[in-house]
Formats: structure tokens, C-alpha cells, sequence
């Protein structure tokens, strides 16, 4: 009994000093995790180039790289424009003594409510920058060195999430075999159902943030909004944010309404909301599959991680929420692991083991290696869904492990 007690101590100290020592070193395991989710987000398109001729490797990384070339180049023009427009708000903003309200609330109650009781646009941006813009200084210096910080963490995620990349087999080994025999297969098809699921969440928030930006950008210029590219910008960031996005889109469009035209504000606003609208009807869920999407759980865990993280764990709330309710599916309530899952990950598992001795040959496979394993993946990736939709009541016997059956192939054939 002295040493069940001993043992559940040591269980409950060791538990509470790993703790610690994550929190100590957060942002180390803040950025472990983001590397793993943009490893994520980008495996499919590390997976084309795998079983592929060289010609057709260079083909893709050059179309890769153009695509990104064009998404930065257009992020710069955007925010070089978007400055020049922040530029112009402000001495705008700086001289202005009224606020440009509708017709129709011309001598109501709520205008000189609200005239009343809201500042003057000159006074607020008084009230921002200080007197002879004495607070404009450490905030451009805070932000200054935010920047920095997130050039410098970026560079880190980025050459984290190319090493789980090229390093999935090794990496998928070594976690492991930190695991118990037993528990390693479960643990596996565990992971096997998270990563697809983040890496499609985090596509279809990036496809869905550009292409609200680039519509924003494109109907608000077409408006005749004196700001395009900030608000477009602005707009973009907002649609990363999850539950809230909606809201912050609009709040910037209704304060450039109030200042400059109650008639563009009110254009931009229901443009604003019909993009919105449609993105979230017809290119969202083509994207990402909702079915771990559960709003109660992700705002508790947006206000959490908000707390303790601020932007940055409002973006990672949705991921987190999607990995716990996997983690309730598979350990709580469904306890056995799923004969379709076994299965599957056997055969990913093998084919990678394939993939890695074709690697080793000497010599180039033969192109009907080459197709044979194209069209595997293929059929693998057409199969998961299909065979993970339909949960079997009962599990299904595992596979035999590939050492396993190797032996019983050489003693037949001995």
C-alpha cells in the first residue's frame, strides 16, 4: 500500500513539474506546435512530389514557389498601399470636427445622443496620439519590435515545419516510442486523424482570408471607398480570427462610413456582409470538414487562450478544440480502436516503408513502379473517408504487422 501511495505521489509531482516547465518555456512549445500545424497544413503538398520524376519534383517546387512569390508580392503592394492609406486617415481624422451621420437622423433624439456623448474625430485622435503626438513614438517603437519578434519566431516555424516534413516517418517513430507497445497503434491512428484535420482547417482559413481579402479589396475600390487597401487588409486578418472575424470585419468599414460618407459606409458595410455570407456558404465547407466543430467548446477555449496568449491563442482555439474533441472520440467514447483506421494506418504504414526502399535502389524504378505508387496514394486517399464514415460496430482484427508477415512469407517459401 506504502508503495502504491509512493508510486502515485512520484506520477502526480512528475505531472505537475512537467507543467511547470512547459509554462516556463511556452514559447518554445508555442512554437513547436504552430511548426506542426503548418506541417500539417502543407502535407499534401509535400506529398505530390513523392514517387515523382525529377523533371516534375522541380515542376512543382517552381510553381510552389511562384505561388508564393505572388501571395507575398501582393501582401507588400497591399500593405505599401495600405500605409500610405493610414497615412491619409490620419490627417483626415486630425481636422475633422463632425461626424458624417445618415439623412434621416438629422435632428433625432439618437444624433444628439450620440453627439453628445462621442468625441469629435480631431478630439479622439487627439486623445490617441497625446498632445503633439507625444504617444505616435512608442507605440510605432512597440510595434516596431513586435515585428521583429514575429519575423524572427516566423523564421524558427518555418524551418521547424520543413524538418517534420521531410522528417515525418522519424519523427512519428521517435514520439512513439515514448508510448507503451499496446498503446502505439491507437496512439497512431489517433494522429493520423488529427494532422489531416488541422492542416485542411488551416488551408481553408488561409484560402478563405485571401480570397475575403482580394473581393474586400476589389468591391470596396469599386465603391468608391477612400480606403481599399487598409480596409481590404484589415479585413483579411479579421477572417483568420474564429467566431469574432465577422464582427471585426465590419467595425473598421462602419468607423471609415462615419468619417468620410454615410452612403459608401452603408454600401461597404452589406457588401462586406454578402461576402462574408457567401464564403461561409459555398467555399468553407468545401474546405474543411466541420464535423469536430463545436461552438461551445471553441469559445470557452478562445477566452481561455486569449487570456493567456492573446491574438495568437484566439487563432489556435478552433485547432485545439478539434484535437480535443478527436481525443474524447477515440479514448472516451470509442475506446476500442476502429477496424477502418487500423487498417488504414497499417497500409500508410507500409506503403511509406515501400516508398523508402524504392528510395534506397541504386538505380531509378521503373516507370511502372512509379505509377503502381501513384495510384496507390490515390486509392488511399479516396479510401480513408469513405472506410472512417462508416464506424464499424465492432473493431476489426489488426492487420499483421509487416515483420510479421515477412517471416511467414520466407518460411513458405524456405
Amino acid at each position: 500500500m506504502t508503495k502504491r501511495l509512493v508510486g502515485i505521489g512520484l506520477a502526480v509531482m512528475s505531472t505537475l513539474l512537467a507543467l511547470v516547465v512547459l509554462w516556463k518555456f511556452q514559447v518554445v512549445v508555442i512554437y513547436v506546435l504552430i511548426s506542426l500545424i503548418l506541417a500539417a497544413a502543407f502535407r499534401p503538398f509535400v506529398n505530390r512530389l513523392v514517387g515523382r520524376g525529377f523533371v516534375v519534383r522541380i515542376a512543382w517546387i517552381l510553381l510552389y514557389l511562384v505561388v508564393l512569390g505572388g501571395i507575398g508580392v501582393l501582401f507588400f503592394q497591399t500593405g505599401r498601399t495600405a500605409v500610405s492609406e493610414i497615412q491619409l486617415l490620419a490627417r483626415s481624422v486630425s481636422v475633422q470636427d463632425t461626424w458624417i451621420l445618415p439623412i434621416w437622423l438629422e435632428g433625432t433624439t439618437f444624433q444628439e445622443t450620440l453627439i453628445a456623448r462621442l468625441p469629435t474625430p480631431s478630439k479622439l485622435f487627439e486623445a490617441i496620439t497625446g498632445d503633439q503626438g507625444q504617444l505616435v513614438l512608442p507605440t510605432i517603437l512597440g510595434f516596431i519590435q513586435g515585428v521583429g519578434g514575429m519575423l524572427t519566431g516566423s523564421i524558427v516555424i518555418l524551418l521547424l515545419s520543413i524538418y517534420w516534413s521531410i522528417n515525418q516517418i522519424f519523427f512519428e517513430r521517435l514520439w512513439l516510442s515514448l508510448l507503451p507497445s499496446d498503446r502505439r497503434k491507437q496512439a497512431r491512428g489517433i494522429w493520423r486523424v488529427v494532422e489531416p484535420d488541422i492542416g485542411s482547417y488551416i488551408r481553408s482559413q488561409v484560402i478563405v482570408s485571401l480570397l475575403a481579402g482580394l473581393l474586400f479589396g476589389l468591391g470596396y475600390w469599386l465603391i468608391g471607398s477612400p480606403y481599399p487597401a487598409l480596409l481590404a487588409l484589415a479585413g483579411a486578418l479579421a477572417c483568420l480570427v474564429p467566431v469574432v472575424g465577422g464582427v471585426l470585419v465590419v467595425i473598421p468599414v462602419l468607423f471609415v462610413g462615419l468619417l468620410t460618407s454615410w452612403q459608401i459606409g452603408l454600401f461597404t458595410v452589406l457588401y462586406a456582409f454578402i461576402v462574408l455570407i457567401a464564403l461561409g456558404v459555398w467555399v468553407r465547407p468545401r474546405l474543411f470538414n466541420r464535423r469536430w466543430d463545436n461552438p461551445i467548446l471553441t469559445v470557452v477555449l478562445i477566452i481561455a487562450l486569449a487570456d493567456a496568449f492573446g491574438i495568437l491563442g484566439i487563432i489556435l482555439a478552433p485547432p485545439v478544440s478539434a484535437v480535443c474533441q478527436i481525443l474524447w472520440s477515440r479514448l472516451v467514447s470509442h475506446r476500442r480502436p476502429l477496424g477502418a483506421a487500423a487498417q488504414i494506418s497499417d497500409l500508410k504504414e507500409r506503403q511509406e516503408r515501400v516508398l523508402a526502399n524504392i528510395k534506397n535502389m541504386d538505380e531509378a524504378p521503373p516507370p511502372l513502379v512509379t505509377s503502381s505508387m501513384e495510384r496507390l496514394t490515390n486509392l488511399l486517399g479516396k479510401a480513408e473517408p469513405i472506410l472512417q464514415a462508416a464506424l464499424p460496430a465492432e473493431p476489426v482484427a489488426p492487420l499483421i504487422p509487416f515483420e510479421q508477415e515477412q517471416n511467414k512469407d520466407r518460411a513458405k517459401s524456405g
